[in-house]
């Protein structure tokens, strides 16, 4: 049983530099086996670079010393905190010299799954943790596999616990297994020339933010990929060596709703974290699948009124003449008069199988997208592929198993929003369940889509418009 400690690295507000420059925007996934110092490593992240202020830290320095903990107790605080309400929200920011960046923290299997692939930001980067101590088996590629066919294509390997090797700070155990991970890696379809491998030792914080004199056989590690050479030390430099995103702000907006309520004197509040484009006050939107479509009164963050919302923010926004009935979790809400959302007659995607008695054409298990969670037909299998590779295998398979990758075509059963990847990164990856399994995850390839309708306007939008 192996449990992975997810921390998405959110799109935040823009922050600067001590040279004025905005800092670019990232998104991290950090896994690992249970026990290989996942929440250790992010919480030596969160500790060291400025993500707990100069009292927090002297107060949990004092416990922590006091309980005989390190940097995951650090991380196990955060979160509890953030549980008993200490917390605002549980937003846990570190800079680097190059980047800006929140970690959120959802531990465990099925929340990793769910988050990667249905959460309201999306990973740039993997930074994959493995034990020293341990083995680099079968549970370590499930997880880059799993990584890979989600479209994550960014990679960082940080050999931990380098202080438990025999003897210490072993060079021969570093180099053993980044051959063996290297060859597994490359086997996947992610090319090893271009991850960094980093042995670090998260307990004594070594080649963490800075060059660990106890290895100073390590020469330092480099890439080659098309965004170029680098090279460095520490984990830190890694983390700088991360490609950045195109930057989602210049697509239309999408904004799926996570909830909806009333407020006295103020009227109906839909809440949702923007994954594209800009919304504002004054806007007029569409809420689709239910094609709705009003007015934007106003838009707020941490309970302050705000003039537009950004990409990874997460917004209260109150509309005109729409009741807390009228929406509704899973709907998106996007600019009516630009490229406004519309429900998927059906889509085509490709997916890889993680478990099943064998899936089928009929097969109509629950599909998870985004916040929106609808029972959807497998119509056609279309063909059996090489996920590394693309290379077609088989045409019409009649069954896949689990392992197999696959493009297939999907019905949704009742109306849902989704995107093509490539269009709306953050809409177009999903997970397959059923029963509370998790049966396949994939990326949506193209989207065939009901008809353009201008949406239902209210009486009450439409006085606002006027």
């Amino acid at each position: 049983m192996w449990r992975v400690s997810l921390f998405l690295v959110l799109i935040l507000l823009q922050s600067r530099s001590s040279h004025g420059a905005p800092k670019a925007d990232i998104k991290i996934v950090v896994v690992g086996h249970v026990n290989s110092g996942t929440s250790s490593t992010a919480g030596q992240l969160i500790y060291k670079l400025g993500g707990v202020d100069h009292e927090t830290k002297k107060k949990y320095e004092e416990e922590a010393k006091a309980r005989g903990k390190g940097y995951a107790w650090v991380l196990n605080k955060l979160r509890a905190d953030r549980e008993a309400g200490n917390t605002d929200g549980g937003l846990w920011t570190f800079e680097t010299s190059k980047y800006k960046a929140t970690v959120i923290d959802t531990p465990g299997q099925q929340d990793f799954l769910k988050t990667m692939v249905t959460g309201t930001s999306q990973a740039d980067c993997v930074l994959l943790v493995v034990s020293a101590e341990g083995s680099t088996g079968g549970q370590t590629r499930e997880l880059a596999l799993l990584a890979f066919s989600l479209g994550v294509k960014q990679l960082i390997v940080a050999v931990n616990k380098m202080d438990s090797t025999d003897p210490a700070f072993s060079e021969t155990r570093f180099n053993e297994i980044k051959s063996e991970l290297s060859t597994q890696i490359d086997k996947i379809g992610f090319s090893s020339k271009s991850i960094p491998f980093v042995p670090i030792s998260v307990e004594h914080g070594d080649n963490m933010v800075a060059p660990s004199d106890k290895m100073s056989w390590f020469g330092g590690w480099t890439t080659e990929s098309k965004g170029g050479h680098a090279s460095g030390k520490t984990l830190l430099e890694a983390i700088d060596a991360i490609q950045p995103p195109a930057d989602p702000k210049d697509l239309p907006l999408r904004l799926p709703v996570q909830d909806v309520f009333k407020i006295g004197g103020v009227g109906t509040v839909a809440v949702g974290q923007v994954q594209t484009g800009t919304i504002k006050p004054g806007m007029v939107v569409t809420f689709a699948p239910a094609q709705l479509t009003t007015v934007v009164k106003s838009v707020e963050m941490y309970h302050e009124a705000v003039a537009e919302g950004l990409p990874g923010d997460n917004v209260n926004f109150n509309v005109y003449g729409l009741s807390v009935k009228d929406l509704q979790r899973g709907l998106v809400a996007g600019e009516s008069k630009n490229d406004p959302p519309r429900a998927a007659k059906s889509f085509t995607a490709q997916i890889m199988v993680l478990s099943s008695t064998g899936i089928t054409a009929g097969y109509t298990p629950v599909v998870n997208c985004h916040t929106t969670s609808v029972a959807c037909r497998f119509d056609t299998l279309i063909e059996k592929i090489d996920l590394r590779t693309g290379e077609k295998l088989e045409d019409n398979p009649q069954v896949l198993n689990p392992g197999d990758a696959a493009i297939v075509t999907l019905v949704p059963q009742k109306p849902m929003v989704v995107e093509s990847f490539q269009e709306y990164p953050p809409l177009g990856r999903f997970m397959v369940t059923h029963e509370r399994q998790t049966v396949a995850v994939g990326v949506i390839k193209s989207v065939v889509k009901e008809d353009a309708t201008g949406g239902k306007i209210t009486k009450a939008a439409q006085k606002a418009l006027n």
